[in-house]
């Protein structure tokens, strides 16, 4: 017998917002499969606002509306049953963050959980890393986002430390991490892997995914140290005009690269990694398993 749901997820961050909509698939005697139907990615930038003056701004308020709005209308179209919309660092930070989830609510009916780094962390890692984790290896997890980066030991399959740092790459490009930012992060990240004696990283993030992208690699093969210092040093030769007309990249994807390479890089470099593995995963993927699993509360639509 085949049972066919549909789950969504919404994923605001600093940089932008998705709405994910997915396919699950119940056959009996075989595993629970999860489908992509639809993804769409609205760059609206809510860490600018929130990062240089602690607050939404009336025009991104707006802009926000609208896109919940939207969002919120495909869902009724693909029919979906249950959704979650979670809500991290940039509205998390900012002073009117409730406000504006309260007033997203009196417009389109969508309600916003707003979610701790250590909540996005634990919602991610429910996504499909376990197919990238081997026994007896130890891993360090990092998932780059717009306002603060995630990171997480794995040995022997177990979590074993977290962390969520306030380092993104918006931050980056406003110039507002402090250099003990980096510092407390270098020494975290040496003090938890120094005990082990090889380390891959597992990169997430769209940065990361279109990197591996213009690498032509196959899936589950990784990219190693050299390539990715040579791919940073090759845009940073770039102007960010020239990566969008000449490399080909969106526009709100041609600055924020390069300090998301620059958290890859220094991540593999303290710990001493040489590779790094992309396995294209995220905060909705981990959404919509989380919704399926009831591990997280959800809405019906």
């Amino acid at each position: 017998m085949l049972v066919l749901k549909k789950y969504a997820a919404i994923d605001i961050g600093s940089n932008a917002v998705r709405l994910l909509i997915a396919n699950i698939i119940e056959e009996a005697g075989k595993p629970v499969r999860f489908k992509k139907s639809s993804l769409v990615r609205v760059p609206i930038r809510l860490g600018e606002d929130v990062f240089m003056n602690n607050a939404i701004s009336p025009e991104n308020i707006i802009r926000m509306q609208d896109t919940m709005m939207a969002f919120k209308l495909l869902m009724q179209s693909h029919r979906v049953e249950r959704y979650k919309a979670c809500a991290t660092s940039a509205m998390r930070e900012a002073n009117n963050g409730q406000d504006v989830a309260n007033l997203i609510k009196e417009t389109s009916d969508i309600d916003i959980d707003i979610i701790e780094g250590e909540e996005e962390a634990a919602i991610i890692a429910a996504t499909d890393l376990s197919e990238y984790i081997q026994p007896n290896k130890t891993y360090l997890y990092v998932d780059v986002g717009g306002g603060s980066t995630e990171f997480s030991i794995i040995h022997n399959e177990k979590t074993v430390a977290s962390k969520s740092a306030r380092i993104g790459t918006i931050r980056i490009l406003k110039d507002i991490v402090k250099h003990e930012h980096w510092l407390e992060l270098e020494q975290w990240i040496k003090s938890n892997t120094s005990g082990y004696e090889k380390i891959e990283v597992i990169g997430s993030g769209g940065n990361i995914n279109k990197i591996f992208k213009i690498s032509g690699k196959a899936i589950g093969k990784p990219l190693t140290y050299f390539y990715l210092s040579a791919y940073y040093h090759t845009l940073k030769s770039y102007t960010y005009e020239e990566r969008i007309t000449e490399l080909d990249l969106n526009q709100d994807r041609a600055d924020v690269i390069i300090p998301a390479m620059q958290i890859y890089l220094s991540s593999m470099k303290w710990s001493r990694a040489k590779h790094i593995y992309v396995p294209k995963i995220g905060l909705a993927d981990g959404i919509v398993k989380s919704l399926y699993f009831e591990t997280v509360s959800s809405k019906v639509l």
